[in-house]
């Protein structure tokens, strides 16, 4: 079979959307999974749907990975996206020839092409998901290096070839778009590059055009990525009748919400298309929605279900009892301590309950059990303390929640060097208890005590949950 192409999707007579030329007016700071399955996706959709006209450089963001810069650029940037999952109460498996992407440079080996970018009067957004570590200030960094190993040291060599090309003209900015998953992402992104303007001694005209003609946002994003299909890869290429060594798979829902001017939302065209992408003055209430609804749901059900038996989420949705526990605790206990309408906060509720039942992903509740104190602590306590100020009571379910959570860990009988773990028991079976040493070393030290007292003990300890919050359960 031919490699998948422009002109092997030709000769197969493929009659679905594809932008062969355009303009380059995205960089991208990372050409993974998630990127390509989530950013690219839309930008094909805003193709499509908005007249967006636009392709997306991709940019490798760390050296010795050059086998998937190779793939993508030997299919012309072409690639497979499956977005599958369980929508309307129907299972989906939905199949999308992604054409947004160009190219996808290395960096570390060719400096002047990923600087050449600089001097392209269309490139208009800056969009990076370079993993939690990878917004951090690096002293090390040098302006003369080719490149500076820090993601920010490199957004600012960018910035200061663009300003250099172009002389601060207005208009010549951009719209920075961050996806990392930390806390007000674009605002800290900002900061680091303003540090390496003043180390770098880059000069204050060039520190007025960052700030003033530059957009950073802050983003939230949401979409499950599960990425190249491994086992299925063989048998999706025999279906399609190319060969295809990028492709990628994620869930059906998707959700973007961009901090930002409504400026922004213009000239994406969002108007003109239904994508769930929003521009808002503060994102805060979503991260918010996202935390204390989808994240705060796994983690206030998955130890009670491991407990009772349970191992994948998916036949915890389609058990009564254990669906039932999470949707009461959602729709009674954290919905009502939240902002954001209440018809949002229930659609978003029930698009995560689908989202729990996706029969293509194997979530596995040990897989989600990892540092479960300071998930919970997150996730969790937030709506316990919510309600409570609400209501004048604890929440049933959520102190239900916590004690599950304490059970599942004081299960732990002895440590286990080689996965700096507690080893448990349920039933004849042995699970390993993961999470900070110094938790583990709480729990195994206070064992012995009977369940109800340890619950106690723990919930005075305020060095998990910044205070003791025995009131609020």
């Amino acid at each position: 079979m031919e490699r998948l192409s422009y002109a092997t999707l030709e000769k197969a007579g493929y009659d679905g959307y594809l932008l062969k030329s355009a303009p380059e007016r995205v960089l991208q700071f990372g050409e993974g999974n998630f990127l390509r399955a989530f950013v690219d996706y839309f930008i094909d959709r805003l193709n499509e749907e908005a007249g967006f006209n636009g392709k997306v450089c991709l940019l490798q963001p760390i050296p010795g990975a050059d086998a998937l810069r190779d793939a993508i650029n030997a299919q012309n940037g072409l690639y497979t996206l499956y977005l599958r999952g369980f929508e309307g109460g129907k299972k989906v498996n939905a199949k999308r020839v992604i054409s947004s992407v160009s190219r996808c440079i290395n960096p570390y080996v060719d400096f002047k092409a990923f600087l050449a970018n600089a001097s392209n009067p269309d490139l208009r957004f800056i969009v990076s998901n370079t993993t939690e570590a990878g917004i951090a200030y690096d002293p090390a960094c040098r302006l003369e290096d080719a490149p500076p190993s820090s993601f920010p040291a490199k957004l600012t060599r960018f910035l200061y070839e663009r300003f250099r090309l172009f002389g601060g003209e207005k208009g010549k900015g951009f719209i920075i778009l961050s996806c990392e998953l930390i806390d007000h992402n674009g605002r800290e992104l900002k900061k680091c590059v303003e540090r390496y303007i003043a180390d770098w001694g880059l000069g204050e005209d060039f520190a007025r055009w960052v700030d003033g003609e530059n957009v950073f946002c802050s983003t939230l994003v949401d979409r499950i990525v599960t990425g190249f299909p491994r086992a299925e890869a063989a048998s999706i290429n025999e279906a399609n009748g190319y060969v295809d060594d990028v492709i990628d798979t994620g869930e059906c829902f998707g959700f973007w919400v961009i901090e930002g001017p409504q400026s922004i939302a213009a000239e994406l065209g969002l108007d003109k298309t239904d994508l769930p992408i929003i521009v808002v003055d503060d994102h805060t209430p979503y991260k918010q929605r996202k935390v204390r609804i989808l994240n705060g749901a796994h983690t206030s059900f998955v130890l009670g279900a491991y407990l009772k038996g349970f191992n994948i989420v998916r036949d915890c949705m389609n058990d009564d009892g254990v669906r039932g526990f999470m949707e009461d605790t959602i729709y009674n206990e954290i919905i009502p301590t939240l902002d954001l309408p209440e018809a949002d906060l229930k659609d978003f509720a029930h698009a995560v309950t689908e989202r729990f039942k996706n029969p293509f992903i194997d979530h596995r509740l040990l897989d989600i059990s990892l540092n479960s104190v300071s998930k919970w602590r997150a996730r969790c306590l937030p709506s316990v303390k919510g309600y409570f100020a609400k209501f004048g009571r604890p929440a049933k379910n959520l102190s239900s929640s916590f004690r599950s959570l304490v059970e599942f860990y004081s299960r732990g009988e002895r440590w286990n060097e080689a996965h700096n773990a507690l080893e448990a028991k349920r039933g004849d079976e042995t699970y390993l208890v993961r999470d900070d040493a110094k938790v583990l070393e709480w729990f195994l030290a206070n064992r012995a005590l009977p369940l109800d007292e340890l619950v106690a003990k723990c919930a005075a300890n305020a060095d998990f949950w910044g205070e003791d919050i025995r009131a609020y359960l």
